[in-house]
């Protein structure tokens, strides 16, 4: 891996500097100090990238590509992240400090969403309507929505890149991939990997930047179709806000406060691999975290021991070591967010049964906590932690628990644990979120729509439906009649 590596914005097939000279460094959560820089991108440069997007839409060699080719070119995409996705992930972890075998693993997984929306390149159809007029052929065609502004969070930079720009090459869009400003190196890696592929100048870009001069200007310019957002509520109310100024569609995947309820037959090892994963995998740094546990009451005590146990054997340390289970935080601010929270938690009643403090190491490391809570309006039970604090409460019915569970204005993730199969159906049903693990937690699949409700956002990422989001449908009447056009003041 290079040393003190420099990165360039990607517009229209070239690197550069952007048009103010603003460089920024970017840090190694493991260690706290700056190992990269990044161009940062201006308002020529995103008129820059916005332009060539527009204008790639009308040449031949995108515009006239078969939607075959279009497949056969994701096809690639997806071999060249494969080959090199034991370079990205190390990339990723040293930006971000997420595990390398987590970022390597899921680097070499998303190949297969760039597969799967190769594969629907040309299942893209219209219809032939039966239409009720005489002498008249009407059929639909879908034609790609336009320019897509695709704006990705740090904390599962290749994942959430796949979900957006799959689906939009599929469809024949141009997409400018926004990275943030936090963690961006693994993007700028992965647009080479772009240019590799043979997509024409212009296709994808990739910047970054502040949100003055690049998010606002990006999100609300009027040759701007589509805007695909993961992130926080408070930013993708703005990102609203500006689509007002173009009337971009606009699909938002945001955070989430996701229950996992445990009911007294369930299997209780599972159950706590279930909730380790979901609040210490990727060191609780995911949307779909699952940080409000709700324990059956009789086995409450059972499973926190069986979770403590566990957690015992957890070893924090160095991302990039093969037997590290959780790494750095991104950011040290989220530190600090944690101890704030953590302390009026605790001021609550909440009870800290491990961990609860960073650990004194050079680096932004939270050592795994757990809290056991008594009072629902405890603040770890309603504030998203990005970190890996885990808060467990009893319930008594199932009633209750569905309650609880949906006592949140988020709706993302979910998890039921229980063996009782009936009992896994009336739940999941019943519970308002987006998305429903039973006995299992954190899966996806290119295949498996991902998306939430309320205040985790709206429209869906991943799935056969999702390509067509990135499609307008057209509509074409002909006359097959061998007369004029009659009366032209009536409606036909």
């Amino acid at each position: 891996m290079e040393q003190n590596p420099h990165y360039q914005l990607f517009i229209d097939g070239t690197w550069s500097e952007g048009s103010t000279g603003q460089v920024m460094t970017t840090y190694n959560p493991a260690t706290g100090e700056g190992w990269a820089t990044f161009a940062c991108a201006a308002l020529a440069d995103v008129e820059r990238a916005i332009s060539a997007a527009r204008r790639v839409l009308d040449e031949p060699a995108w515009r006239d590509m078969t939607q075959t080719q279009r497949g056969k070119l994701l096809y690639r995409l997806a071999d060249l992240i494969e080959e090199n996705a034991e370079h990205i992930g190390r990339i990723e972890t040293t930006d971000s400090g997420k595990l390398l075998t987590e970022t390597a693993g899921q680097t070499r997984y998303v190949a297969d969403y760039y597969r799967y929306y190769g594969g629907l390149a040309d299942k893209i159809e219209g219809s032939v309507l039966p239409i009720d007029k005489p002498d008249m052929h009407v059929f639909t065609k879908r034609e790609p929505i336009g320019v897509v502004v695709a704006i990705v969070p740090w904390n599962a930079q290749m994942f959430l890149t796949a979900t957006k720009l799959g689906p939009a090459l599929g469809a024949g869009c141009s997409v400018i991939l926004k990275a943030s400003e936090i963690a961006p190196a693994p993007m700028f890696e992965f647009a080479r990997l772009c240019e590799q592929a043979g997509f024409p100048p212009g296709v994808v870009s990739v910047i970054t930047g502040d949100a003055e001069n690049c998010a606002i200007p990006l999100t609300r310019h009027p040759d701007v179709d589509r805007i695909a957002f993961t992130g926080g509520p408070d930013t993708a109310r703005h990102v609203v806000r500006n689509s007002a100024e173009n009337f971009a569609v606009t699909t938002l995947e945001l955070g989430g406060k996701s229950p996992i309820l445990v009911f007294d037959d369930a299997d209780l090892d599972g159950a706590a691999n279930g909730l380790i994963a979901g609040n210490f995998g990727a060191s609780g740094q995911s949307c779909v975290a699952g940080s409000r546990g709700l324990i059956h009451r009789p086995v409450f005590e059972k499973l926190v021991q069986k979770i403590a146990d566990k957690a015992a054997q957890i070893t924090v340390g160095d991302p990039l070591a093969a037997d590290t289970h959780v790494g750095p935080l991104c950011t040290i601010a989220q530190i600090a967010r944690i101890e704030e929270t953590l302390a009026t938690a605790v001021a609550q009643g909440a009870r800290i049964r491990f961990g609860g403090a960073p650990l004194d190491q050079p680096g932004n490391y939270m050592a795994p906590t757990l809290l056991e809570c008594s009072d629902l309006e405890t603040e770890t039970l309603k504030v998203e932690m990005f970190g890996p604090v885990m808060s467990l409460i009893p319930f008594d019915t199932e009633e209750e628990a569905i309650a609880i569970a949906n006592g949140t204005p988020f709706g993302l993730g979910s998890g039921v644990f229980t063996q009782n199969l009936a009992r896994a159906h009336r739940v999941s049903s019943r519970i308002k979120a987006g998305i429903c693990w039973v006995n299992t937690y954190r899966a996806v699949s290119p295949l498996a729509p991902f998306g939430g409700v309320n205040q985790s956002g709206y429209g869906r990422e991943a799935g056969i439906e999702a390509v067509q989001d990135y499609t307008r449908t057209k509509t074409t009447w002909i006359s097959t009649s061998d007369e004029p056009m009659a009366n032209p003041f009536v409606m036909r």
